[in-house]
């Protein structure tokens, strides 16, 4: 008697999938670490800036600009690119317990820079990008995908920008500690150009019938050159003047860029118009800045426009698109999603504006865009973080 397939033997292999798929795919365990660690850092500088707590090694401005920076900043920029690598290499990038150790030497980062190890905690936050540019490039080379062997380098320099803040603060190198924060914030500025102009048009047109978002060959060669002169004129120590003509030109550029993405068209997407709000912040942290540099306002409001604004947004932005993406969930922001950008870009907006506005605020405005922003991360660990964790809905690998 012929046997028939029944309906239980699909259900039955889909049932005996393994369900945890936390190392499956790089995305995975750094936007879960990245989520959870700026909900808990930004509480914990609010209160080490309030004067209630003190670190042994790091502290003070310079352990908040490390962990935003070095911390989560980096875990989802290596997160996306271990990712979008697999992609654009189509070779494999590290799973498994290779990206169990590479996350290990994250978590490791995060906790001695909070011990008086000063030296261990130096040694393991520079071998953390540098591990990741190898890890990457491994699958770049064997593809010979040239197109993308800069995000290589850009991660060595970061590595680069990492061990000259460690030198200066251990005494070895007579360089202020904030010069590489600042070279290693331009080089975030550029790789945010690069795939924001490669993103955000497509993901407008393909969201939104009709938008007509746009790229000129001639403002995107200005965009991105005129970023990559800013990185120069900081490794150089240009003068004010210099620094603050340079960031002028690149903020019209980057402002005439995104008026060509036609934002306008997207308040019906908001996994769509999140990525265009997040992108606004960066010609207003090039504008900050030349004023900065100018000597006409502090050096904090364009700093924060850059992390709290750009690095905030694009980061929720994108990390909410590629967890449902990539776990085969509808590309649709529900509420919960919504709450996140929404307590992302407004306490973005309380921390730029406010002090600027209200000096004697500024305490209050801390202490205020610090609940708001890292609220919006946390949120996004609440509602991804069995996500992450588990198969994709459509059986596909990652």
């Amino acid at each position: 008697m012929p046997r028939f397939i029944t309906l239980d033997e699909p259900r039955r292999a889909i049932v005996e999938a393994p369900r945890f798929a936390l190392w499956q795919l790089g995305f995975r365990p750094f936007y879960l670490l990245a989520s959870v660690f700026a909900a808990l850092s930004v509480g914990l500088w609010s209160a080490q800036f309030a004067g209630w707590i003190r670190h042994p090694y790091l502290s003070g401005p310079i352990w908040h600009a490390h962990e935003m920076l070095f911390g989560f900043t980096l875990a989802v920029v290596v997160g996306f690119l271990f990712t979008a690598g697999r992609n654009w290499s189509n070779r494999p990038t590290p799973s498994g317990p290779l990206l169990a150790a590479l996350a290990a030497l994250w978590l490791a980062g995060r906790i001695l820079v909070l011990t008086p190890l000063s030296i261990a905690a130096a040694v393991v936050n520079v071998a953390f990008p540098l591990a990741a540019a190898i890890a990457l490039a491994i699958p770049f080379w064997k593809a010979r995908n040239r197109r993308n062997y800069f995000f290589v380098g850009l991660l060595v320099l970061i590595g680069a920008a990492e061990l000259a803040v460690h030198l200066s603060q251990l005494g070895v190198l007579q360089l202020p500690a904030f010069m590489g924060v600042q070279i290693a914030l331009d080089v975030v500025l550029f790789i945010m150009s690069v795939m924001g102009g490669r993103v955000i048009p497509m993901f407008t047109n393909n969201g939104i019938p009709g938008a007509g978002a746009t790229r000129q060959p001639a403002i995107e060669k200005a965009a991105l050159g005129s970023t990559l002169v800013l990185v120069l004129a900081d490794v150089a120590q240009l003068p004010g003047a210099a620094l603050a003509a340079i960031a002028i030109v690149c903020a019209t550029c980057h402002l005439l860029r995104w008026l060509l993405w036609r934002p306008w068209r997207t308040a019906s997407a908001p996994l769509v118009w999140v990525l265009h709000a997040a992108y606004a912040w960066i010609p207003l942290h090039l504008a900050l800045r030349s004023t900065s540099a100018m000597g006409w306002i502090g050096s904090s409001a364009a700093t924060h426009a850059l992390t709290a604004g750009a690095i905030g947004g694009l980061t929720i932005g994108m990390m909410t698109r590629t967890t449902r993406g990539h776990t085969g969930r509808p590309l649709h922001a529900d509420r919960s999603d919504i709450a996140c950008y929404v307590l992302v870009l407004v306490g973005a907006l309380v921390r730029v504006l406010v002090p600027l506005l209200a000096p004697s605020w500024t305490v209050q405005a801390v202490i205020t865009s610090a609940a708001m922003w890292s609220g919006g991360f946390a949120l996004f660990a609440l509602r991804y973080g069995q996500t992450l964790c588990r198969a994709r809905l459509d059986g596909k690998p990652g």
